[in-house]
């Protein structure tokens, strides 16, 4: 029976809430642990309508309307440019002509930066519709008159 009452005495001491002296956490930080790591806490996504203020990042066509405010042939505009698309030189060979850019992501493909600034002066100086070929208008179809049902 002493043999017990030992042992249930001990167990007891051994479950002491206190933490040991080298693992106490900060006063006021104290954080949920799971044997010796921290718990992963997931937090709720925000509304998608949230993402839709005036807080969000203005689109690149503003955002290069932007540089176009920056005085022109100018390294500063040319970084401001830069800021939208990094900069991603792209290995041609010797005497070959570069493709002319079809969108303002692949000037960053260009070397020289005189050719990068014309290239993306040349995407933002343009309204979007003005860059698309319009398609040709279909002639009217010829107005044939109706066949008069024989009698």
């Amino acid at each position: 029976m002493v043999v017990a009452a030992l042992l249930v005495s001990s167990a007891a001491l051994a479950q002491n809430n206190a933490p040991a002296a080298g693992n106490a956490p900060a006063a006021g930080h104290a954080t949920p642990m799971v044997g010796d790591q921290p718990l992963l806490q997931i937090k709720p996504k925000g509304h998608k309508a949230a993402k839709n203020t005036a807080a969000a990042k203005p689109s690149v066509a503003e955002q290069m309307r932007a540089c176009l405010d920056i005085e022109d042939a100018t390294k500063e505009r040319l970084e401001c440019f830069d800021a939208i698309y990094p900069p991603k030189p792209k290995a041609t060979k010797p005497g070959a002509k570069a493709k002319p850019a079809k969108a303002a992501a692949d000037c960053r493909l260009l070397k020289e930066e005189d050719e990068r600034l014309a290239c993306y002066n040349g995407f933002a100086d343009k309204p979007a519709a003005a860059r698309k070929p319009a398609a040709a208008p279909k002639p009217p179809a010829a107005s044939q008159p109706a066949a008069a049902p024989k009698s």
